[in-house]
């Protein structure tokens, strides 16, 4: 049988706050038998995923705690271009 979580116990499974999901029910996988939504866990499942989001490609991550300048390079000598 399938289980069938409560908007308490899916939000603690999710994560959010119960108000969260009430507020954005029509947009979620839920089944409705009267005035009684519950949550299967393929529903679960499918609510992370629509949230899920990927990183943007951009420039490498520095390690933590790297000063933000440290990637800077000098520019050539001026002296050095007009000899």
């Amino acid at each position: 049988m399938t289980r069938r979580h409560t908007y308490p116990e899916a939000a603690a499974e999710l994560r959010v706050e119960e108000s969260w999901l009430r507020r954005h029910i029509k947009r979620l996988p839920h089944s409705k038998k009267g005035r009684v939504v519950t949550f299967s866990d393929e529903d679960l499942t499918r609510i992370d995923a629509m949230f899920h989001h990927e990183p943007e490609q951009g420039p490498p991550l520095r390690a933590v705690g790297a000063h933000p300048l440290a990637d800077l390079k000098p520019l050539p000598s001026r002296r050095a271009a007009s000899a």
